[in-house]
């Protein structure tokens, strides 16, 4: 399991995205040598988890929970077949492009070494927005994505600092005792809805948007199942 390439981004003013400035810094491209990864800090406040990456709209990206975005090549590679068009690493706007790793069948709590430093936690599955559907340009591909069988790729947040780099390896140090998957939580995040209370088991790792989804499910739908009230209470 290696590191592809690490991929960060500048802000650019584009017509597609919701940002209040205006701006994205989806378009991200490899970068050679190292590249420092630390906790950003909070929802909200704290942007990418690596140095030289932009993160332009606080309300959906960055902070610790999502202080990085990783994707499979093999997935990407799915993806240029059926799109007809070529696809660089850091085209899907992931900062970590990997090769031989399940990203999209890693527990919520997993946790990759990469390299000799740093460590990172899954916290979630993306959920594509209007800006990723602007930035590729393909008709109807909110809905594209979210059905596919690809994969949604993984959010993470850093555990230990450090630098990574291109050609590092990817080893899983730790998976946690509960069965949801990323694919599995986008899955219920987007498509089946009736399942985010079985989510709530992972509560303690999951990132703050898609915990508060959950809840907010559990609360209005499924109050009185254990799972969601155990989980709602293992969480910080």
């Amino acid at each position: 399991m290696t590191l592809l390439s690490v991929n960060v981004g500048r802000a650019k003013a584009v017509e597609y995205t919701d940002s209040a400035s205006g701006m994205t810094g989806i378009d991200k491209r490899p970068v050679d040598g190292p590249v420092r990864m630390a906790a950003p800090g909070p929802p909200g406040v704290g942007t990418s988890g690596l140095a030289g990456d932009t993160v332009c709209d606080l309300r959906f990206h960055g902070g610790n929970d999502r202080a990085a975005y990783a994707f499979a090549r093999e997935d990407l590679d799915r993806w240029e077949t059926e799109l007809g068009r070529e696809l660089a690493n850091g085209s899907f706007g992931e900062n970590l492009t990997t090769l031989g790793l399940d990203v999209n069948g890693a527990l919520i709590g997993e946790r990759w070494r990469i390299g000799d430093e740093v460590v990172l936690e899954v916290t979630g599955g993306r959920i594509p927005c209007r800006t990723f559907a602007g930035f590729l340009d393909e008709k109807g591909w909110v809905k594209r994505f979210t059905g596919s069988t690809a994969g949604p790729g993984a959010l993470l947040r850093v555990i230990e600092p450090g630098e990574i780099r291109a050609g590092d390896p990817v080893t899983v140090v730790h998976r946690p005792d509960h069965h949801v998957t990323v694919a599995l939580l986008h899955h219920a995040a987007t498509t089946e809805r009736s399942l985010l209370p079985e989510m709530l088991v992972a509560a303690e790792w999951m990132e703050s948007g898609l915990l508060a989804l959950a809840r907010r499910y559990a609360d209005k739908y499924d109050a009185g199942r254990g799972g969601a009230d155990g989980g709602a209470d293992a969480a910080p």
